[in-house]
């Protein structure tokens, strides 16, 4: 949803020269003629553009010059970047820059952007503009990012809402036609399909409550398209024109998360299949298989046990897809090692096989009981038959992978 930090003193400067009240002391007061609107820009290629970004603009319509109020600026070489990202506690900023600057990287990545002016008074917009304008100051910009909770959608959205003392979230406070934070991810995702089964693999439970409208709306596609049903206190909509001002030409995610049941069946089945001709022809290849299977399964349990215990990212916590792919994985590695030796991996690796095919029933079982599934069916589907497959031909007759 962000682009790379751009210079805050420019941006300041523009600030200045464009509405001179920013540089003034306390009693200042914003040009009279204004105008605000809602920018929302199309996904783009990069992972973090993924999402689509927006922005809110005022603009001097006395002199056509305009200013974004862009909340989705980062820098990678701020000291600790990577440590906060992986912690999940990024630091985003909001930058005040001309608007043509702002669209100029869009237009270059071929980013559809659409326009929205907001149907508000000069005092709601010149309200509007000083609280942007303070909040854009260097001690005032900086922000702990969170990507469902607090990001660019959802600070131009709560902009909105306090102009309009709660209008918005009023209005949109209604549920939705069954969204969750999961859905959106996996669908947004989907054509970098790693990213894609990324979001879906990594989101626990906390990910698939039915979102409001509000919630929502930290998508900036979602929040566009609600702006357009909201009404002011007068009646009118808050929406007074919409316009194109760059044409999208990159492909666009599905409007809905595409379902993989069927296909990760089908997987799950030929991988068990695959497994048992393996066992029986190839031995040795098996066991080299296996405990490629068992080590990226152990470290992605472990990252998910980190994501739980040792970060931020709360949208990860309480995984069931550890009960697939557990940190447990990472012991039966020196039964892969004997078994390519030829050798009886003994009782701890055959036990410790059927607790993972075991587990790994037990995710399939949980989404019997509502209070406590995640919508990970689809890793049930594909990964419990290769547990089983795994413990039924390593674990009960370890003596058929001798030649």
């Amino acid at each position: 949803m962000a682009r790379i930090k751009a210079s805050l003193l420019v941006a300041i400067v523009f600030l200045s020269s464009l509405f001179p009240a920013l540089s003034q002391a306390q009693s200042v007061s914003a040009p009279a003629t204004l105008r605000a609107g809602v920018m929302t820009m199309a996904p783009g290629e990069e992972f973090w553009a993924r999402f689509g970004h927006d922005a809110i603009v005022i603009e001097n319509t006395q002199t056509s010059e305009a200013v974004s109020f862009n909340f989705g600026f980062f820098d990678m070489g701020e000291p600790g970047f990577f440590g906060n990202f992986i912690n999940g506690r990024m630091q985003y900023q909001l930058v005040g820059l001309p608007i043509g600057d702002d669209l100029q990287s869009y237009r270059e990545k071929g980013r559809g952007v659409t326009m929205q002016w907001l149907n508000l008074d000069q005092k709601q917009i010149q309200t509007l503009y000083l609280a942007l304008a303070e909040n854009a100051k260097p001690e005032n910009s900086r922000y702990t990012y969170d990507y469902y909770k607090n990001n660019c959608a959802t600070r131009v959205r709560d902009s909105l809402d306090a102009v309009l003392h709660g209008q918005i979230k009023k209005q949109l406070s209604s549920p939705s036609l069954g969204n969750t934070y999961r859905t959106e991810s996996v669908r947004l995702a989907w054509p970098a399909k790693w990213m894609a089964m990324g979001f879906h693999l990594g989101l626990g439970p906390a990910a698939d409550a039915p979102l409001s409208r509000w919630d929502e709306a930290f998508i900036p596609m979602r929040l566009h398209d609600s702006l357009r049903g909201i009404k002011l206190d007068n009646g009118l909509p808050l929406i007074n024109a919409e316009e194109e001002l760059l044409p999208h030409r990159l492909s666009m995610p599905p409007d809905d998360m595409p379902s993989w049941k069927k296909i990760a069946f089908l997987l799950g089945i030929a991988f068990a299949i695959g497994i048992y001709m393996l066992a029986k022809h190839a031995p040795r290849l098996l066991a080299v298989i296996a405990g490629g299977f068992w080590l990226i399964g152990g470290l992605l349990g472990c990252l998910m046990l980190f994501v739980w215990f040792g970060s931020a990212h709360w949208a990860g916590y309480r995984n069931a897809n550890l009960l697939l792919l557990s940190p447990l994985a990472l012991a039966l590695l020196p039964g892969a090692w004997k078994l390519l030796r030829k050798n009886k991996p003994g009782i701890f690796f055959n036990r410790l096989l059927w607790l993972m095919a075991a587990s790994a029933a037990l995710a399939g079982f949980l989404q019997f009981f509502p209070f406590l599934a995640q919508q990970n069916f689809e890793w049930v589907l594909m990964l419990l038959p290769v547990h089983i497959a795994f413990a039924k031909c390593l674990g009960d007759k370890p003596h058929s992978l001798r030649d």
